[in-house]
């Protein structure tokens, strides 16, 4: 397998990642994907895993939550080898702080998504898609928060514009605040 840094940190992740964006079906959008269960995911993690994949991608929405929780379980005691990628944005409850990327739901969802992943640490946390409603200086303040928390190692982003991004990391460098590394 091949390995590559991550954006401009010191992390090295394998060529080819796994997406486990099929684990659960716990919806029926999901479930149109797939309903791949803890067993079925083991199996899959582990070859993965023999082939020299070190880096797994899930997202707190996918299958509100389960797929989250199934890679856990299907990593069990393998988690020290592995990264995990996890994202959050998307609502899992009803109530109008359950979504986007307010300090006050990106750190609910970090704590559930350690919690339904039974690890103390996100090895890369994105923002979901960019949320407008949201002061940008907030979303990266909490971020940089739950870095010097430990509770995430690195901080990413997915489905922003190069607009957005750009405001992002020129915020981050002008607070001193942990940077976006991967897009």
């Amino acid at each position: 397998m091949d390995y590559r840094f991550l954006g401009r940190s010191g992390l090295k992740v394998s060529a080819l990642s796994f997406g486990a964006a099929t684990f659960g079906g716990g919806n029926e959008f999901f479930r149109a994907w797939g309903s791949t269960g803890v067993d079925e995911a083991r199996r899959l993690v582990d070859r993965c895993i023999d082939a020299g994949v070190n880096l797994f991608d899930v997202a707190d929405g996918y299958s509100d939550g389960l797929a989250e929780e199934i890679l856990g379980q299907a990593l069990g005691k393998k988690r020290p080898q592995v990264l995990i990628s996890t994202k959050a944005f998307f609502p899992l409850g009803p109530g109008p702080n359950d979504r986007g990327t307010s300090r006050q739901h990106v750190l609910e969802a970090c704590d559930a998504s350690l919690k339904r992943l039974g690890t103390d640490h996100i090895d890369i946390y994105h923002m979901h898609v960019f949320d407008a409603m949201t002061p940008i200086e907030e979303t990266m303040d909490t971020l940089n928060t739950l870095v010097h928390a430990g509770k995430v190692r690195y901080i990413a982003c997915s489905n922003f514009s190069g607009w957005h991004l750009m405001q992002s990391l020129a915020l981050a460098d002008r607070y001193g605040w942990t940077r976006y590394v991967a897009h």
